[in-house]
């Protein structure tokens, strides 16, 4: 992983596994650190969102993230799988 991937995870990282399987009260975000990040890459059913801005997101990225403006996220944005792994990440700890 390139410094300037590990730049943009060093921010939260917040990951929801199974949005369909579990209610929210059962199973709430979680954090996961660079290294549980990059084990997840590639992986099938596994997505990764940069909530950053679009200049942050064009100076560099997790491999495979997808830019998501976080004030606009529409359900056509995300994985029809309800039981994807979804995995944002922003540089702001909110």
């Amino acid at each position: 992983m390139t410094s300037i991937s590990r730049l943009a995870l060093a921010g939260v990282l917040v990951v929801l596994f199974g949005m369909g399987r579990a209610s929210a009260a059962d199973e709430p975000f979680g954090k996961l650190g660079v290294d549980q990040v990059a084990g997840k890459l590639g992986k099938p059913g596994v997505f990764v969102y940069d909530n950053n801005s679009q200049e942050t997101y064009a100076a560099g990225h997790v491999p495979t993230a997808r830019w998501l403006d976080y004030d606009s996220v529409k359900a056509s944005d995300l994985p029809k799988d309800k039981g994807a792994t979804l995995i944002f990440y922003c540089e702001n700890e909110h």
